[in-house]
């Protein structure tokens, strides 16, 4: 499958992966994110359960903070 992942072609293997693989997958392990799918704000408690598939854009966002 390919999708959009933050303005960048990418190719998986598979028909559709999870959130959290898709992490585990490009190894995003910075633990203050948030993620987008086709523009759709993802819950961190459904990582697991939310599927991305094939030409989803997908957006994953750092949270930075400081003084």
């Amino acid at each position: 499958m390919k999708i959009l992942l933050n303005n960048r072609e990418e190719e998986f293997v598979k028909d559709s992966i999870s959130v959290n693989e898709m992490l585990f997958l490009k190894k995003f392990s910075f633990k203050m994110r948030i993620i987008k799918i086709n523009g759709i704000l993802i819950p961190k408690e459904k990582y697991d359960t939310t599927f991305i598939h094939d030409s989803d854009n997908v957006q994953m966002l750092y949270l930075m903070s400081g003084g």
